[in-house]
């Protein structure tokens, strides 16, 4: 008689649709996935949806798959000691394991002013609440975008390249995770489309206004609409619900993204944070520790030793526009390389990984088990930073279900 296990994925961004589809390929697990929404978001297009050049959001029937439960509602409260989850309608739903994959939003605007008269755009929700906004303003209406991340650079070069008066406020270097090689073909792209770029010590935002952005260097800066990119936060769902989580809020695991507080509790993606030591926020971290934690609560319910962390990184890829763009190699432990690709190749590189980041859970979906980019092998990369942070010691599991 086969045993059923019962799984609950909370969350149904890149590391929970990957986690979910996954566990479908043993029989006797049901799997039951628990999101806000009744659609998967394409967080990498968000600034896609604010310059309105794509809607940013994928039907769950193209990338779940069919033996996955979907409910749409809200995680408020997760019970460890009773192994159940309280979603918004207040009916409790009990698991065998849990995977915990509540994905990042925006961070708190703690700038005088910011939460006011700023637009957030990590969410599908915040970025509808701007669109209308960039909609009834005019052509020639000053836009400030905060923040020199990927996303602030994409949201910049996306509305000058329709023509927008764009000023990209850094609040320091422009794409800090670039190669210099890599920020002069930035910088170079900006300049063709007319994006304005402050960049330097003196140029951390210290309020926003109705109709300006004040710098740390006494500068103010006309601004119409101010959208805001600058940091990333995490729920507070495990801090919330007494889980160990690190200072920003993830939850803290072992190396087999197991928490270290209960073993029957497992995180994947930007909410995850392995040996204190958490990875860069991305879809590119995201399917392959979703991948990661499946098949740790797989091993588990077979009374296995899971698998510890192998992440590696390729780089970085940035859309400047729909006509350029830049995929930044790096070594795969996340260290920028000198080469990169610009223009329009950068651009096509960066639509093609879009694709396939659907293409990689859909086809999951339809063959589960198929994925295995998160067995790549990088070395002992992660493990010599660890033993090195921790005096010769990296953090592994060994405990059974």
């Amino acid at each position: 008689m086969t045993q059923h296990t019962d799984v609950v994925v909370i969350g149904g961004g890149y590391a929970g649709v990957m986690a979910a589809n996954r566990l479908t390929r043993r029989d006797g697990v049901t799997v039951t996935l628990i999101n806000p929404r009744a659609n998967f978001v394409e967080r990498i297009r968000l600034h896609q949806l604010a310059a309105g050049t794509d809607d940013a959001v994928v039907e769950y029937r193209e990338v779940l798959a069919e033996g996955v439960r979907l409910v749409v509602d809200t995680v408020t409260r997760i019970n460890a000691a009773e192994r159940s989850v309280t979603p918004g309608t207040g009916t409790p739903i009990g698991y065998d394991y849990l995977v915990y994959a509540v994905g990042s939003g925006s961070a708190d605007l703690l700038v005088p002013g910011a939460a006011e008269f700023a637009y957030p755009i990590t969410t599908l929700e915040e970025t509808q609440r701007l669109r209308p906004v960039l909609d009834a303003a005019a052509p020639t209406a000053a836009v400030t975008v905060v923040g020199a991340g990927p996303t602030g650079i994409e949201t910049a070069a996306e509305l000058a390249e329709q023509g927008r008066r764009v000023t990209l406020v850094c609040g320091g270097v422009l794409g800090p995770y670039l190669h210099a090689r890599g920020r002069r073909s930035v910088a170079g792209r900006m300049a063709e489309l007319g994006v304005t770029v402050l960049d330097g010590p003196g140029t951390k935002v210290t309020a926003v206004t109705r109709d300006a952005v004040r710098l740390a260097d006494g500068r103010e800066v006309a601004s119409e609409v101010t959208i805001w990119t600058a940091g990333f936060g995490v729920p507070d769902l495990a801090a919330r619900s007494g889980l160990s989580t690190d200072a920003l809020g993830r939850l803290l695991t072992d190396e087999t993204l197991t928490s270290v507080d209960d073993d029957r509790v497992v995180a994947a993606g930007d909410s995850a944070a392995p040996s204190d030591l958490p990875l860069r926020m991305s879809c590119q971290a995201a399917m392959p520790l979703g991948a990661r934690a499946a098949d740790t609560v797989l091993s588990r319910i077979d009374g296995e030793r899971p698998s510890t962390l192998n992440q590696v990184f390729a780089g970085q890829c940035i859309s400047l526009g729909r006509r350029a763009g830049i995929f930044q190699f790096a070594h795969k432990n996340d260290v920028a390389l000198w080469f990169h690709v610009a223009g329009r190749p950068g651009a096509k590189l960066k639509e093609l990984v879009c694709k396939g980041t659907v293409k990689h859970l859909a086809d999951e979906a339809g063959k589960p088990g198929s994925y295995g980019l998160h067995r790549v092998s990088g070395g002992d990369q992660r493990g010599k930073r660890l033993r090195a942070e921790r005096g010769g010691t990296a953090a592994t599991a060994d405990r059974s279900a």
